[in-house]
């Protein structure tokens, strides 16, 4: 069920948005409908009880036959109007309270002319006025005849009021009073009025909500460069106040932390630097004293600290050393990497030729090196394959060593780690080439991954964005 539901605040913002909108619109059609039926109900009431009035103060002077004449002279499908001996509406108990009040209205006011009785009932539409009512306005009338054509229709098959009263000598004048037809609150000519309101609505909700947001979104995506490269460029301060002091506070914040990384870097690099001077000297006097076994043990100590002075250096000065990114045939530095080693077979497949990414060239090749000196270095033998996933360009290094412990795999991508517990740095290393080879894939835009090879060994894959 959650994967259903938004997972981005505008969205859930919108979503709340015009939510609100359909129950409001719904909550004030229902209350239209319901404030129109109501009114139309009264002026029903109202209609047949002047209606009534007329036809009393019309006919209560005249004759029983006079009656009968006028009534035949004034009778209509739809306004039916009848003198007879008994009264239309047998039930002499009113349906609602609404018709009980009217009947003592009717006969409160019709009593100075001689109504005695007044009774009123609600009927519902006949099927043969449905069926008369089914003539179409022809195509060659105006429009107010048509509007007038089609509301006599609406009349036709609506409910009827019908009311009896009885005059002083026992005739009944029996009348029906169509119900007025409540009309539909959405039509076809108010429907697209509707839509176009609630989709401005929506439209303005929409660019509100991206303005809003917009600071949001400036933020996730400089926070993601500046991840990737610390160097990028800062980021544009313009916009509205909020927008411009979020824009300054990530500048703010980048340059200091360029600023950190940088003292850091070249501290590391200068001390490491510098201690090739004292390490010359030491060398040199190495070569003045007598063969023996102290001599073979200290010279193996120094080329061990040149080792890591020259690690430390490559580290420290990744980020400092200012190259541009090129162009690069992936496919042809892999083949030139391989070749260094007689350890490592290389898959020459044709379709992987022509595999073109952008990067820097120094960087990308030291960090094709790492990897393939790793897996030589712990595995024995490299077997590298090339190939194109999707948009991507994938580098798999499987070795034939004994691979890492599941727990360990993420560890090992971490500075100075190093699984191999010895203090020879032929067989241990410095636990730099992984940490190295991974900030330069991820300055290109790729990552490097780590599993186990169920076959046995370690597969490295590398994975680098083709060039546009």
């Amino acid at each position: 069920m959650r994967r259903f539901l938004p997972q981005t605040l505008p969205v859930w913002v919108l979503l709340i948005v015009i939510a609100g909108l359909l129950i409001s619109q719904v909550a004030t059609l229902y209350i239209v409908s319901r404030d129109r039926a109501a009114a139309n109900d009264v002026v029903d009431l109202y209609r047949l009880n002047d209606r009534a009035f007329s036809l009393v103060q019309l006919m209560h002077d005249a004759t029983p036959e006079e009656r009968k004449t006028t009534a035949t002279g004034l009778f209509n499908s739809t306004y039916a109007l009848t003198v007879s001996d008994t009264p239309a509406v047998t039930s002499s108990i009113a349906g609602d309270d609404e018709l009980a009040e009217l009947e003592d209205i009717l006969v409160g006011r019709l009593s100075k002319f001689g109504i005695t009785d007044a009774r009123v009932r609600r009927d519902p539409a006949t099927r043969e006025a449905d069926d008369a009512s089914g003539t179409a306005p022809g195509p060659d009338i105006g429009q107010v005849e048509r509007d007038l054509l089609v509301l006599a229709a609406d009349f036709a098959q609506s409910d009827k009021l019908t009311a009896s009263l009885r005059f002083a000598d026992g005739q009944w004048l029996n009348f029906t009073e169509p119900i007025t037809p409540v009309g539909p609150i959405l039509s076809f000519d108010s429907l697209p009025l509707y839509s176009l309101i609630a989709g401005l609505v929506v439209i303005m909700s929409i660019w509100s909500l991206r303005r809003l947001t917009a600071p949001y979104r400036m933020m996730e995506t400089a926070v993601n460069r500046i991840g990737k490269d610390l160097k990028s460029p800062p980021i544009t301060e313009s916009g509205s106040r909020e927008v411009r002091a979020a824009a300054k506070a990530i500048n703010a914040m980048q340059a200091r932390l360029r600023e950190y990384v940088e003292d850091r870097e070249h501290l590391a690099a200068a001390l490491a630097h510098d201690l090739r001077t004292p390490m010359t000297r030491m060398r040199l006097r190495l070569e003045l004293l007598r063969k023996s076994a102290v001599r073979e043990a200290l010279a193996h100590d120094l080329a061990d600290v040149e080792s890591i002075a020259s690690s430390v250096i490559d580290f420290a000065t990744f980020e400092v050393t200012e190259e541009k990114s090129e162009r690069i045939d992936f496919w042809s530095l892999v083949e030139s990497v391989a070749d260094s080693y007689d350890d490592v077979s290389f898959d020459d497949d044709t379709r992987s030729r022509g595999l073109i990414c952008m990067a820097r060239p120094v960087a990308l090749r030291r960090c094709v090196t790492n990897l393939v000196q790793n897996a030589v270095t712990y595995g024995k033998k490299a077997h590298l394959s090339l190939r194109r996933s999707d948009n991507m360009i994938l580098l798999t290094i499987r070795d034939e060593g004994p691979g890492i412990p599941q727990a360990q795999i993420d560890a090992v991508f971490g500075s100075f780690v190093r699984l191999e517990q010895s203090r020879n740095r032929q067989t241990g290393g410095l636990g730099l080439g992984l940490t190295i080879a991974r900030n330069i894939a991820r300055a290109a835009g790729g990552e490097i991954s780590l599993s186990n090879n169920p076959g046995g060994g370690l597969l490295t894959q590398l994975r680098l964005p083709l060039a546009a």
